[in-house]
C-alpha cells in the first residue's frame, strides 16, 4: 500500500499531547512510520513537503521530518498534471497547500493521504482515499 502523509501528520508528534485525540494521532503516525520503515507501507514524498517543510521555523523538526524523504519509494516532481488538478482541488474549498499536496498524492499513485485535519478528511477526492491516521492504523491492524 502507498501511502502519502502531509505535512500536518509529520508535524504531529510535535505538537501539545495533554489532548487525547492529539496523542492517540502522535501514536497512530509513529505506527504507521514504522510500518513504512518495516517496508510493510511504500512512503511518496513531493516537492511540496520539501516547499513546506522548509517554511517550519523550528530546525529540529525540519530535519526529523526531511530524514523520512530518504525512505520514500517515491519523490513526486510538480508538472502541468499536477498544477491542474491541484486548481480543480481547490473548487472543494481546500487551500493551496493542502490542494497540492493531494494531487501530488494522486500523481504518486497513492491509496490513501494520510493527514490529521479534519477539515481535508471530511472531502471526498476521487482517485484517493483521505484518512486520518488513527482511521488508517485501525484498519491496517484489523486484518
Amino acid at each position: 500500500m502507498r501511502i502519502y502523509l502531509d505535512n500536518c501528520c509529520f508535524n504531529r508528534p510535535f505538537d501539545d499531547q495533554s489532548s487525547m485525540v492529539v496523542f492517540f494521532e502522535t501514536r497512530s503516525k509513529l505506527a504507521i512510520q514504522k510500518m513504512i520503515k518495516d517496508k510493510h507501507l511504500e512512503l511518496v514524498w513531493s516537492e511540496i513537503l520539501d516547499f513546506e517543510n522548509n517554511e517550519n521555523p523550528f530546525e529540529e523538526r525540519k530535519v526529523k521530518i526531511l530524514e523520512w524523504k530518504l525512505l520514500a519509494v517515491e519523490n513526486v516532481k510538480m508538472d502541468d498534471f499536477i498544477l491542474d488538478k491541484a486548481k480543480n482541488l481547490l473548487n472543494l474549498g481546500l487551500r493551496q497547500k493542502d490542494a497540492s499536496h493531494i494531487a501530488c498524492a494522486i500523481s504518486g499513485k497513492t491509496d490513501s493521504f494520510v493527514t490529521t485535519d479534519k477539515k481535508i478528511v471530511n472531502k471526498q477526492v476521487q482517485g484517493i482515499e483521505l484518512i486520518n491516521p488513527i482511521d488508517l492504523v485501525r484498519r491496517l491492524y484489523a486484518n
